[in-house]
């Protein structure tokens, strides 16, 4: 943390927010930038722990010494306080930290650019530079608070918050979204429960929207698989049904609903669905004729047949 700031100049100047739901048990970061890959260098987060995002002239290590000053015990105060006496170039930082209490810690340096500032509330911390605006992280604070549904669609709205208030003044490149689970896990790869990045679009934040729409499908058909395996089909439709609805643009979503109406029996509501997804792709026929051999299909072949039938 010590050489010199004219030897390590990265500006990542951004907007980004740092949260957790009580209610859902997660806490995340997210975060936009007129910068290439913002999401490699200003989203940290861990499990059990807490979230980071070290931005404006930044300096990376505060996300995983950060981490794991934390993880030791220490709150997010301590934890900042200390990593900024050791950096001689504490001034130019913007660092903001959370843990799985809800606590939070958050620092401007009197060299960030303006506008630059930041706003904390319960369980939440926003903070930007280099903005159009000194009215951005207010905005993302009222957004957030104001805003329902899982902690991806909040973060969300809190990113939209500072873009409807000019953003970076720059303008916009990339953007990023880390979510944890609030709870640690012995199996560290369960405690992740969204990670996405948008490293180069000219509307990142719509391009993150649609991700997360993407997650969101994707996440509805792995829970449908898992109830199927537990033979609790009727349930497991209504999750296959719901992901296809989320994301109708993905073919594969359609055709794993029907697969799962298929075990169920309930062939006649199946055809229309892969119906169109033959018409989308014609290797799906191949990929149906092949599930039996896999044990994922137990439709007697003579209906496969007259499925793959023109």
């Amino acid at each position: 943390m010590n050489k010199d700031l004219t030897v390590r100049l990265r500006p990542v100047s951004t907007y980004s927010i740092v949260a957790l739901d009580r209610e859902r048990g997660e806490m995340g970061v997210a975060v936009q930038s007129h910068w290439f890959s913002v999401g490699s260098v200003v989203t940290w987060a861990e499990a059990g722990v807490g979230a980071v995002a070290t931005q404006s002239f930044v300096e990376a290590s505060y996300g995983p010494l950060g981490l794991a000053l934390m993880k030791s015990g220490k709150s997010p105060r301590l934890t900042l306080k200390s990593l900024l006496l050791r950096d001689k170039n504490r001034e130019a930082r913007q660092v903001a930290m959370i843990n799985t209490k809800g606590e939070t810690a958050v620092h401007t340096g009197s060299r960030c650019i303006p506008e630059a500032g930041h706003s904390v509330g319960d369980g939440f911390s926003a903070q930007a530079n280099l903005m159009s605006s000194d009215r951005v992280w207010g905005a993302m604070a009222s957004r957030f608070k104001a805003a329902r549904g899982t902690l991806a669609r909040r973060l969300m709205a809190a990113l939209e918050g500072a873009e409807e208030e000019g953003g970076d003044v720059r303008g916009k490149q990339s953007a990023a979204m880390l979510i944890v689970k609030r709870k640690g896990t012995s199996a560290p790869w369960e405690g992740k429960m969204l990670e996405l990045r948008v490293e180069d679009h000219p509307e990142p934040l719509k391009e993150l929207e649609r991700l997360i729409r993407i997650h969101e499908a994707y996440a509805e058909a792995n829970l449908a698989d898992d109830l199927a395996s537990r033979g609790r089909m009727t349930q497991a439709m209504r999750r296959y049904s719901l992901a296809a609805k989320l994301a109708p643009e993905i073919e594969e979503l359609k055709f794993w609903q029907a697969v799962g109406m298929l075990n169920h029996g309930d062939i006649e509501e199946a055809k229309p669905l892969l119906s169109e997804v033959f018409r989308a792709r014609k290797e799906w026929r191949r990929v149906l004729f092949q599930l039996p051999n896999s044990g994922l299909l137990k439709t007697p072949k003579g209906i496969i047949e007259s499925l793959l039938s023109p």
